[in-house]
C-alpha cells in the first residue's frame, strides 16, 4: 500500500451532500514514492484501489496528470471542505494551494460535460434495459445533474463548492428521471453545454503546468531519502 501519503480526504456522495443510509464513504488522496524507486528498471506502482473500504490513492505524478486534465474526481480532492480532509501534509497544503493553477477553461468545460455525458448514457443503459428503473439509476441521474453543476461553476468562477449547498433539487431529478423521464437529463446536458459556450469563463486558456512542475519537483526532494 502508499507509504508517503501527501493528502487524503472523503468525497463522493457523502461530499456532496446527497448521501444516503446505504451509501458508501469514498475516499481518494496523493502519496509519494521514494525518489529512489523512479530510477529502476521498472516503474512504481501509480494507483491503489481498494473497496470496502472504497479508496483510491494516486502517486503525485498521476495526480497531476489526472488534475491538469481537469478530471472531476481528482479535482475535487484540492477543494475539498477542511473538514473532509483526513490527512494533510506540509506538501499536501501546498497542493491546495496551488489548486488553480492545474485549472483552465477548454479542459473544464471538456472534462465536467463529458464526464456528464458518461453518465447520461448509463442512466439511458440502465432505464431502457431489463428491469427498467432500479435505484441505480436515480444515483446515475444525480450525478449528472451533480457534474453539470460543479463544471458550470467552475468554468463561470473559477472556484468550485463539493458540499452542494442544496441537495434537493438534486435528488429530486434523480427520481424524477429514474421515473422514467429520460429527456429531462438530455436537456440538462444541452443546456448546459449551450451555457458554456456563450458564456465567458474566468479560467486561463492553458494551465499554469511550471507551478505543477515546480511542486512535482519539491515532492521528490523531498522523497530523496530511502526511508
Amino acid at each position: 500500500m502508499a507509504r508517503h501519503v501527501l493528502l487524503a480526504g472523503i468525497i463522493g456522495s457523502t461530499a456532496y451532500g446527497l448521501a444516503g443510509p446505504g451509501s458508501d464513504v469514498d475516499r481518494i488522496g496523493v502519496f509519494a514514492v521514494d525518489t529512489v524507486e523512479l530510477h529502476g528498471l521498472r516503474a512504481p506502482r501509480e494507483s491503489y484501489v481498494t473497496t470496502r473500504p472504497d479508496v483510491t490513492l494516486h502517486e503525485a505524478a498521476k495526480w497531476c496528470r489526472l488534475a491538469l486534465g481537469a478530471n472531476p474526481t481528482a479535482t475535487e480532492l484540492a477543494w475539498l471542505p477542511p473538514d473532509l480532509y483526513e490527512t494533510r501534509t506540509a506538501l499536501g497544503d501546498d497542493l491546495v494551494a496551488l489548486r488553480r493553477a492545474f485549472l483552465c477553461a477548454p479542459r473544464v468545460r471538456a472534462a465536467y460535460l463529458g464526464y456528464a455525458a458518461r453518465q447520461l448514457r448509463t442512466v439511458e443503459r440502465r432505464l431502457t434495459g431489463p428491469g427498467g428503473a432500479n435505484p441505480r439509476v436515480a444515483k446515475a441521474a444525480r450525478h449528472l445533474a451533480r457534474l453539470v453543476a460543479q463544471g458550470r461553476q467552475l468554468y463561470r468562477t473559477g472556484t468550485v463548492e463539493i458540499r452542494l449547498a442544496d441537495p434537493e433539487p438534486v435528488r429530486r431529478f434523480g427520481e424524477r428521471v429514474a421515473g422514467g423521464d429520460l429527456a429531462a437529463a438530455y436537456r440538462l446536458l444541452a443546456e448546459a453545454g449551450d451555457d458554456l459556450d456563450r458564456g465567458r469563463s474566468p479560467l486561463p486558456d492553458r494551465p499554469d503546468d511550471e507551478a505543477v512542475e515546480r511542486w512535482l519537483r519539491a515532492v521528490r526532494a523531498a522523497h530523496l531519502a530511502v526511508a
